[in-house]
């Protein structure tokens, strides 16, 4: 996949590996826009880079951002939805439905509602680039978190349906199998989280491979997208499954 001169959304880039992966395409010679909730309130962090407002929850929201971005950049030819929440959840307890509805109406249709807001546009294109962005926790839970596995499980498998729809479009769908990386405070809980500036690399350097796979899995990911391949599910799982203990009455 070309990273150079192109025109860019990264929908859920106003942080983390979102604003990391736009301020790479941005130094790559990129025009590229971050999409977010309320990027002006931290608009010091996105020099060089347009931003536009987007809640990925709202379906007006997302159609006023296409209207605005592509009234600004006519030339868009790469959309990154990379919008996310990592939510715990006690499913012994009534009250997690509202994260599970909340982890599921922006991973999964967020990512939905994002890509097909943008299709006309792209498949209009002679070429483009789709990125969606799964987790390696979509191929091997966390059970501290089952929407978000759920949810992420749920972008791997419209992923899946969406690359051959598209097939003779000119719009390509590549899949991104991020592992714990260091952001949002994953450093402190997580001593296995990448840290960004190397997952990046190794995920910039992935999609200049010719062709480009369609999924990117790094190194530090591949032991969880391959886990019942190797048949190592099971004792992982079983490991991943210990932090439930920190549960009230666990």
């Amino acid at each position: 996949m070309r990273t150079t001169d192109r025109t860019a959304l990264v929908v859920g880039g106003t942080s983390g590996i979102g604003l990391g992966l736009a301020r790479r395409l941005a130094a790559a010679g990129s025009t590229v826009v971050v999409g977010g909730r309320d990027p002006e309130r931290d608009a010091g962090r996105f020099d060089g880079l347009d931003t536009v407002r987007i809640d990925v929850t709202d379906p007006a929201s997302v159609l006023r951002a296409r209207d605005e971005v592509l009234d600004r950049h006519p030339d868009l030819d790469l959309l990154v939805t990379m919008s996310g929440v990592m939510l715990q959840e006690d499913l012994l307890d009534p009250g997690h439905a509202v994260a599970a509805e909340t982890t599921v109406a922006v991973n999964l249709l967020g990512t939905m509602r994002v890509v097909d807001a943008f299709l006309p546009h792209l498949t209009a294109r002679d070429a483009a680039d789709v990125v969606t962005v799964s987790s390696g926790i979509a191929f091997l839970p966390f059970p501290l978190m089952p929407a978000y596995g759920a949810s992420k499980a749920g972008v791997h498998a419209w992923t899946e349906a969406l690359r051959p729809q598209l097939a003779g479009t000119g719009v390509t769908v590549t899949e991104l199998v991020p592992p714990a990386v260091a952001t949002a405070g994953q450093e402190r809980v997580n001593p296995r989280a990448l840290p960004l500036d190397a997952f990046l690399d190794e995920v910039l350097a992935i999609l200049a491979t010719e062709p480009t796979p369609q999924e990117v899995v790094v190194e530090a990911a591949q032991y969880l997208r391959w886990a019942e391949r190797d048949g190592t599910y099971a004792d992982l799982l079983r490991v991943r499954s210990e932090p439930l203990s920190q549960l009230p009455g666990r």
